[in-house]
Order: C-alpha cells, then structure tokens, then sequence
C-alpha cells in the first residue's frame, strides 16, 4: 500500500514551522518540505509585538525566545529636518485589551531554529523543492525536483512570496510599492549600553529605526524610494547611499553610528511587496484541501513590523481549525473557517501598512508638514493598535 501523507507544509520559514508546531500540539503529524539542504539562516530580525507573543506563548515557546531577547520600554519617533521627538511613548505603561504591549526584536535565525527544536526529528524534509502540484482524486501529488512524487491529505504553503502553491491557487502576483528596503545588525563583543528603546525617523523620502535585539546586537532597517533610473539599487552604493540621506537630515547620531558598525558592502536591497487587501478578501486563498498562509498569503509592507507576527497568528489559528476539523468535521470545512476569520484581519493589516508607509517616508512637504504636526500620534497608535490582537490557543 502506497504511502500518504495526512498534512503536507510547503517552506520551513516562521509560517510553516510554527503551523507544524501548532498542529504538533494537538497531536496531529505534518511533514514540512524545505528547498534549501537546511534552516535558513538569511534574514535578520523580526519586530514581535504583543500579538506575536500571544501565538509563541500558545505554541509553548514564548518564554525561550524571552529569555534570548531585550524587551523594549519606550518607543521615540523623531522629525528628520528637526532633530526634535516627535512622539514619545512609555510602553510598559500602556495597556492594550489583550494586556501589557511587549515589543522584543527577535533574531530570526534564533526563532526558526526554536520551532524546529520543538518538532519531532523526522517533521522537516530538506533539499525538497516542489516543482509541480497535480491532483490525483482527493489528493494532491507533489511532484519534487528531485524526480520523486509525494500525496498528501492537506496541503499548505507556507513557501513565502513566490508560492508554487499560491501560483496553483490562481493568485494573483504581489504589487510593487516603487520602495527599496535595507536591514542589517550592528555586532557588539560586549555589552552594547544602548537603552531599550525603539527609535524612528520618518519623512524627506526615507524611512530607518534601530531597536536593540540582544545585549551584544542592534537591530536596524533603512527603507527609501528607489529612483527612475535604478543608480540607488546598486548594492555597491547602498551604504553610501544610506549615509548620504542620513547626513543630509537631523537623524540621531547614534543610528548613522550603529549603521556604519555594519557590515556595510553586505546591503542588499529588497524591493517591497504587497497583495492588495481587495485581493486577501476575494482571492482564493483556499481551496478543498488547500491554502496559503505567512508571505504566500498576505506579502506586505514592513511599516508596522507585523508580517511575521500576522504570520505567527495564522499557524495558530490554522492549527486549531485544521485539528478540530480531522477530528470533529471536513478538511474543506476547517479551512473555509480559518479563511474566513483570517481574510479581513489581514487586509485590514495590509491596507493600514500601506497607508502608514506612504505617509512616514513621503517627502512631500505638505505631507512632512501633516505627518509632523498631526500625524504622528496617529500613526504610532496605528502600531500599538493593530498589536491589540489576540489568535487565541492553539
């Protein structure tokens, strides 16, 4: 007799560990198909907001990840023509309806490495790339580039942005932004004696913050608009370029330090991405015993620093659909469900994202003039807002 497989997860990424995880926890085996021959290591920080820890602590690994990672106290944003604070916030002091803000930034690598730990030895298949989906009946046939052919129950992709199994679902390819982001990590050998403090500056066409993730390391990210003729993607130009804009403004002395302690001829830069939130909410992002979630769902901007704590969510949500409809329902049915509680969160998320990215780095005066004077409560409540969320257990 032909094996198959009940729960097939495609790309060991935060989604797809986690969601192996959750389901690990009701008692419910996944295999994982990971294209790289191990974790991926790429990838910097994660900023992991309240609703992030929610997910974590239903996963059963929020205080591991804790005990690796400063927790933020105060949130500064700060005017790049001014120099002068343009918000301030003491967050250990505000409480959301799901309980205290917890801001930590998490070291991806750290937190990947935790989700694989936790699973059973034989969860994560490596050097597995998927090149073909086809359905045989009520499966579905994985075919590898390797030449072998796996059947599953259920399949989910988790395989990020360029998903074969969203390209399958017939979704629609993420939307350009015209944006260009850099994220890096300033490397202490000791104590590094920055105060636990989120630091910001928006506006004259850029975007950069810093936050401390460890004693020894400082987490930072540079995004711009890229221009017309493509000189600013040079990625031999990027840390000139970053300091250039920088120098050219009121920015805090201490993150052009941190930046320039960087590795700087290893800035790449990332062109951003989103699905439009009209396309989260009629697009298909299930399908029978099929759907997407993490990057392959809901790609978007980084203005809010939520795409991997939206992720985390939906492994938590997914997990306790998914098991509650192998024991109790339909497949079909568990993820219809999980759809239709994750659509208008995520466009919600995405939409607001947007918003607050265009206002942060537009240069447009009248804008800056709007976004220093008005705005700047608003959009830091945008963050806090948006954390206030909680997916519930697994």
């Amino acid at each position: 007799m032909e094996h198959v497989e009940e729960i097939v997860i495609v790309g060991a990424g935060i989604a797809g560990l986690a969601t192996a995880l959750g389901l690990h926890r009701k008692g419910v085996k996944s295999l994982v198909l990971e294209s790289f021959p191990s974790i991926r290591t790429s990838g910097y920080a994660i900023g992991t907001w309240t609703n992030a820890w929610r997910a974590l602590d239903a996963l059963g690994i929020g205080n591991k990840i804790r005990e690796q990672h400063i927790f933020v106290e105060r949130f500064k944003v700060f005017s790049p023509s001014s120099g002068a604070i343009l918000r301030e916030a003491k967050l250990e002091e505000i409480e959301g309806k799901t309980g205290k803000i917890e801001i930590r930034c998490v070291r991806r690598e750290f937190l990947l490495q935790t989700l694989a730990q936790e699973l059973p030895k034989d969860t994560i298949r490596y050097s597995s790339k998927v090149v073909l989906i086809e359905e045989e009946g009520d499966l579905k046939l994985l075919h590898l580039a390797d030449g072998s052919v796996i059947k599953t129950k259920v399949l989910i992709g988790g395989d990020g942005i360029n998903s074969i199994v969203g390209k399958y679902l017939g979704m629609k390819k993420p939307s350009s932004t015209g944006r260009l982001a850099v994220r890096g990590f300033a490397e202490y050998p000791t104590n590094h004696g920055f105060k636990p403090e989120f630091i910001q500056i928006n506006g004259q066409g850029f975007r950069v913050g810093m936050s401390p993730s460890t004693e020894k390391s400082i987490y930072w990210y540079f995004g711009w608009y890229s221009s017309e003729n493509g000189k600013d993607e040079s990625t031999t130009k990027t840390g000139e370029l970053i300091l250039r804009k920088l120098s050219n403004s009121k920015a805090p002395n201490e993150i052009i330090e941190v930046i320039q302690k960087s590795e700087m001829d290893q800035m790449v830069p990332s062109p951003l991405k989103y699905r439009t939130p009209f396309s989260l909410l009629f697009g298909n992002i299930t399908k029978r015993n099929i759907c997407v979630i993490g990057d392959a769902f809901h790609p978007m901007t980084p203005d809010l620093g939520q795409g991997g704590c939206i992720a985390l969510e939906d492994s938590v949500i997914l997990s306790r659909c998914l098991s509650e409809a192998l024991h109790h329902g339909k497949i079909e049915d568990g993820l219809e469900k999980f759809a239709k509680i994750r659509r208008w969160r995520c466009a919600k998320v995405v939409l607001i994202a947007y918003i607050v990215g265009f206002i942060q780095q537009s240069g447009n005066w009248f804008i800056s003039f709007l976004r220093e004077k008005v705005l700047a409560g608003i959009m830091a409540g945008a963050l806090l807002m948006v954390s206030n969320y909680d997916c519930g257990e697994v």
